[in-house]
């Protein structure tokens, strides 16, 4: 049955309930959003939803609540806030009207949970504090912000809570569909990389058809052999080297010295490509014009990475 009412507690707001309604509202657009301590609405009844009030946890009754004794916990011992309780039983549900594709709905439902909704629990139920990000950056994590936009204490318009909540739910959206929009982009990304390795084969370069991370793709399919990445970038091709390791900059390998910070026509002498572009002065990445240039400079790249690696071992 659809509920007509998502009911959670009036007064001064948390994530946890923030993020609870954004999964709710977005589930069930229909339903009134209700914010009372009432009785008459904290109680279960078949018309709704009750969250982070009521004082029970009984998902037959649909009411989801964890400051009671006896509050439920994750498997592995550790608190639950409503957030993660609504997460846990209309997550998925949530992941499939939000477009996401059935074969990927498990893998972002657990990493959602894991890197955004199991630090906001931990916050709620005080296993966890903002402090933990450091004394610079704990007024900028995300429950602490979503609490800045809480009424001040003299404000004493009656609608301040009320507006101040649905001013702070539709920022907290905001940050829930970034957050599984760039999940699903991952998964998408990783699809295109693996492709594009099978496609490398032992060669040093690896082709993409956009712009698209692909680092942790490449580590996944243990590719160590690739160093250097080409794709389009708008009208011009990007040649990039591969990172060493996420820390640091390090490359598998360097763009040849003799390109470093040159441009156009100084590049294509260097190079003895016509259509390079731009080498930046680190050696990390180069442009060029078409895909053939970008190729021509790829493969020369590895080339002279190769004879330096050569020299190196015959020292």
């Amino acid at each position: 049955m659809q509920p007509s009412y998502l009911v959670t507690h009036s007064g001064g707001f948390h994530a946890d309930e923030l993020l609870s309604s954004v999964i709710l509202t977005r589930l069930f657009p229909e339903a009134e959003l209700v914010r009372s301590r009432a009785p008459e609405w904290i109680t279960p009844a078949k018309d709704r939803i009750i969250y982070d009030v009521g004082g029970a946890y009984d998902p037959e009754a649909r009411i989801f609540d964890h400051h009671q004794r006896g509050a439920p916990l994750r498997d592995d011992g550790q608190p639950l806030s409503s957030f993660g309780l609504v997460w846990r039983h209309f997550g998925r549900d949530y992941l499939a009207g939000f477009g996401i594709a059935e074969a990927n709905i498990d893998a972002i439902h657990s990493s959602f949970d894991t890197g955004f909704v199991l630090p906001l629990d931990l916050v709620d139920n005080g296993a966890l504090s903002p402090s933990a990000a450091g004394p610079q950056l704990a007024g900028m994590v995300l429950p602490s912000l979503l609490e800045t936009l809480k009424p001040v204490f003299d404000n004493t318009d009656p609608e301040a809570e009320t507006e101040a909540f649905h001013l702070a739910l539709g920022i907290a959206r905001a940050f829930v569909e970034a957050r599984i929009n760039r999940s699903a982009a991952k998964l998408r990304a990783e699809a295109m990389v693996m492709a594009s390795i099978e496609q490398a084969g032992e060669g040093r370069v690896l082709e993409l058809p956009m712009g698209m991370p692909f680092r942790p793709t490449v580590v996944k399919a243990g590719a160590d052999h690739l160093w250097f990445v080409i794709n389009p970038r708008g009208k011009d091709w990007s040649i990039g080297g591969i990172r060493k390791s996420e820390e640091g900059f390090a490359l598998r390998a360097d763009l040849p010295a003799a390109w470093a910070g040159l441009t156009n026509e100084a590049l294509e002498q260097a190079s003895g490509v016509k259509g390079a572009l731009f080498c930046h002065n680190g050696r990390f990445i180069a442009a060029a014009a078409t895909r053939e240039a970008a190729l021509a400079m790829a493969e020369i790249a590895v080339r002279e990475a190769e004879a330096e690696r050569e020299a190196e071992q015959a020292v």
